[in-house]
């Protein structure tokens, strides 16, 4: 049950009232499309009228088109409505540290196209790089109207100000990225977490959270994110801040983190600590041979991956060991919220066969509960991060609205 905050609540209007049936006809066109108005309004409840109003509001706004007629044995034939997945687009910006991928998705997420651009040091120098691709995008496709873009980030982002505060591996620090954006394309601009926005791909396009209410995403690549999803709701905590579970202490007088924190869960179960593992074995470094990486370099996550593949012992040694970390900090998880299902997200799910059982077992060692808690992957070649960022916008049309 949620309480009623009364220093800060919203009555319910009728346009409330109008704003939910909407959002209730629209994802139930979206879930058993295609669908006629009297089956719309069965499955919903609401008058046929109501239905009908709804209906015609989403043609005219392009959400919706009618197609082909359906057959009844008597009395006018229904026309069934489908979504206008060709008319209405979603543009996508995922922002890493070294990479940034610019797509432009319908409403299920299928990108029609994408691009990836090298990520600038400066904010600033980022926008100006990333303007002209953005316009591009938006040029190409004339046809598509583009209801928003959404950004993912390897940080947190304030929720009072949309300012991104907390990017300790992205280097940038307090900067305005959503006005930038939205300066340079006119359209309205959603930035969230990379993790939250695996958490959100997960939930409106994912397998994995069919029927579930409390869902955990974990983001593993140059450090850890964790995206909550409890209830059915996306936890942002007062500030936007909750769930940086990477940067929570698991070994004590650990490492010491770019966050100022030290013994950080991302310290021992990211890339970088695969690859820091990799190095500090003896000899590693001569070890790697790729046509494109010179001898002595050092390796990258994906070297290791290689590697392993090929049966180097120290490559599994080191990505075993991370695997362990990676474990320790989800039995953490599963002792504290008890999720239905964590669903692991990144480069390290290719090797998910050989570590799934190591992740398991630190689980084991570590959680003593009976919460019953599924450990998943998600499959990299779903591009759940850039999926997320088509869910971030997607889910301020289809969702339920914000009221008290």
């Amino acid at each position: 049950m949620r309480k009623i905050d009364l220093t800060n609540f919203q009555v319910a209007r009728s346009e409330t009232a109008r704003d939910i049936n909407r959002r209730i006809v629209l994802n139930l066109i979206r879930g058993h499309q295609p669908i006629s108005r009297a089956e719309l309004a069965r499955h919903s409840g609401l008058q046929r009228s109501t239905v009908s109003v709804i209906a015609e509001q989403l043609i005219e706004e392009r959400w919706v088109k009618e197609g082909a007629n359906g057959h009844t044995l008597r009395g006018r034939r229904p026309r069934f409505l489908h979504l206008n997945k060709g008319r209405i687009g979603i543009i996508g910006i995922n922002i890493r540290p070294a990479t940034t991928t610019v797509a432009l998705a319908d409403l299920d997420a299928n990108f029609v196209a994408q691009e990836s651009i090298p990520t600038a040091p400066d904010p600033q120098q980022f926008i100006e790089e990333l303007a002209p691709r953005l316009r591009n995008l938006i040029k190409m496709r004339k046809e598509i109207t583009c209801e928003g873009i959404g950004v993912s980030l390897p940080g947190r982002v304030d929720l009072a100000s949309q300012r991104l505060m907390f990017a300790p591996n992205l280097g940038w620090t307090d900067f305005d990225l959503r006005e930038a954006i939205e300066k340079v394309t006119g359209l309205p601009v959603e930035l969230e977490n990379a993790a939250n926005s695996c958490a959100l791909a997960e939930f409106w396009f994912g397998s994995q959270a069919l029927g579930v209410r409390n869902l955990v995403a974990i983001t593993v690549s140059e450090g850890i994110g964790v995206g909550l999803i409890l209830n059915h709701q996306l936890v942002q905590g007062s500030t936007g801040m909750a769930g940086e579970f990477g940067h929570t202490a698991i070994v004590q007088n650990g490492l010491k983190c770019r966050c100022g924190n030290t013994g950080c869960w991302e310290l021992y179960a990211s890339n970088s600590a695969a690859v820091r593992y990799y190095s500090q074995s003896t000899s590693a470094v001569r070890s790697v041979k790729t046509e494109t990486r010179a001898e002595g370099a050092i390796p990258t996550f994906d070297d290791l991956l290689r590697l392993m593949e090929q049966g180097d012992p120290k490559a599994e040694g080191a990505i075993t060991q991370m695997a362990d970390y990676l474990g320790r900090g989800i039995a953490v998880l599963v002792t504290g919220l008890a999720p239905d299902v964590i669903v692991v997200i990144g480069e390290i799910t290719r090797a998910w066969s050989r570590i799934s059982s190591v992740i398991e077992e630190a689980i084991s060692r570590h959680s003593f509960t009976r919460a019953g808690t599924k450990v998943v992957h998600a499959n990299p070649s779903s591009q759940p991060r850039l999926r997320g960022t088509i869910a971030v916008v997607l889910q301020k049309h289809f969702g339920a609205p914000s009221v008290a």
